[in-house]
Parts: structure tokens; C-alpha cells; sequence
């Protein structure tokens, strides 16, 4: 009758309703519990009484709840991807630098440097930080006055920084230069076959090349490389180099 199925309803819904009360704390882990099944038959109960239908049976009730905690499982699995995600791209390492291409030879290409044709190569003996940029990327704009001022402290030791623009419109690149008043060597490359063949499909990036043509690190995006951990990572890498 539809009195017993109303009663039948409304304790599966105060059962349910006492379950989700006790088990907040459990459901909040994304950790099954009986007390989900309660919930479940409340939920099954006043849906097939709307409907007309008689409460259904506990396997129907089952099969509901297999398909919430199916349904939650998947949520907390996106969840999970999303939080590791976060925590690679967060790791010191992975911001402030890639020590896995320490070592690596340098690839070598052609540069224009005060206008002189050379190659990176004719850099031997220098400590080299190349920086691939662009004067349409905002954090390339970002970071350009650091450079300039790492350049400064660098440049009478043996080093400099050395700009690969992507820049395909060369009166907006030689603009830019002259408004950021750029103190360090830099050319455009639009082709970014040299970005490319180094690792580098975003910009900006930069890799620090010893004195001996070999990549020390490789810096991801924007940084503040005057501030006082990199200039002392750099005091590291002079230090090294003269002695």
C-alpha cells in the first residue's frame, strides 16, 4: 500500500540520514563505509515512491551503491592526478632548475653577436647564460631587467648572457631593445630551430653552458636572477670556473 511504502521510505531516509551524520569524516577520506548503503536505500526508497514503484529489492540497493562509490572512486582519482600534477611542477627542482641535462654538450649554431657573425662555439672559455625570449612574451618582459642586471655583475668575469629572440618583425625587436635598454648580447632567430633543438617548444627558457661548452642547468620560465640565491649560484659557477 502506499502508507507502507511512505514508512518504508521515510526509515531508509532517517537511516541514511543518521549514516551520512556519523560518517562525515569517512566520506570526506573517499573511503567506503556500510553506512553508504543506508544512504543509498533512503535515496532508492523516496525515488521509487515518487515513481510509483515499490521499493525495490537489496540487490537493487546494492547495485545503486556500487555505482556511487564507482562514481566517487572516479572523482578522487581526478583529484589525485590533479594534486600530483601540482606537486611535480611545484618541486624546487623542477622550478628553479633540470639538473638532468647537466653534462650535456651544448649545441653549437649560429650567432650574431654586437653584429658579428660567430658561433656559440667562439664562446669557449666564457660561462654562457642562454636566453631564449621574445618581446611579445610577457615573461620574457618580466625578466629582462634582472638580466640586464646579471649581466652587469657577470660581465667582468668572464660570462655574459646571450639573448635568442623569437622575434620574426625585426623594427619591433629592435624597438623593444631600446625601450628595455638591453645591456647583454642578443639576435633573432624566428625560426626557433635553435629553441627547438635544445629542448625549448616555450619561452622563455634559459640554460647556463660552463666554460667548457657543457649545459649546467636549464631555468623553466621567468626568474629573478638578480636576486641574492642566484647571484650566489652564479659566485658558485665563476668561483668554479677560475679555479
Amino acid at each position: 500500500s502506499d502508507s507502507m511504502q511512505v514508512a518504508m521510505a521515510a526509515c531508509s531516509l532517517r537511516a541514511g540520514t543518521m549514516a551520512v551524520t556519523c560518517s562525515i569524516a569517512e566520506a570526506s577520506m573517499g573511503c567506503p563505509t556500510a553506512d553508504g548503503f543506508g544512504w543509498s536505500l533512503a535515496i532508492m526508497g523516496i525515488m521509487d515512491w515518487m515513481r510509483g514503484k515499490s521499493f525495490g529489492t537489496q540487490d537493487d540497493a546494492l547495485v545503486y551503491y556500487r555505482m556511487g562509490m564507482l562514481r566517487k572512486m572516479a572523482a578522487w582519482g581526478v583529484m589525485a592526478f590533479l594534486a600530483l600534477v601540482f606537486v611535480l611542477f611545484a618541486r624546487p627542482m623542477y622550478r628553479q632548475g633540470e639538473p638532468t641535462v647537466a653534462g650535456k654538450r651544448a649545441h653549437d649554431f649560429p650567432t650574431e653577436i654586437w653584429g658579428k657573425p660567430g658561433h656559440l662555439s667562439d664562446l669557449r672559455g666564457k660561462v654562457v647564460v642562454l636566453n631564449f625570449w621574445a618581446s611579445w612574451c610577457p615573461p620574457c618582459i618580466e625578466e629582462t631587467p634582472a638580466l640586464n642586471h646579471l649581466q652587469k655583475y657577470i660581465e667582468s668575469r668572464n660570462a655574459l648572457v646571450l639573448g635568442v629572440s623569437w622575434d620574426e618583425d625585426p623594427d619591433a625587436y629592435e624597438k623593444f631593445l631600446k625601450d628595455q635598454g638591453i645591456d647583454f648580447p642578443t639576435f633573432r632567430e624566428p625560426t626557433k630551430k635553435v629553441a627547438l633543438e635544445y629542448g625549448t617548444p616555450v619561452i622563455p627558457d634559459t640554460y647556463i653552458i660552463d666554460r667548457h661548452g657543457k649545459i649546467l642547468r636549464k631555468f623553466y620560465g621567468a626568474q629573478q636572477w638578480d636576486s641574492p640565491e642566484m647571484l650566489a649560484y652564479f659566485d658558485s659557477i665563476l668561483g668554479l670556473g677560475k679555479s
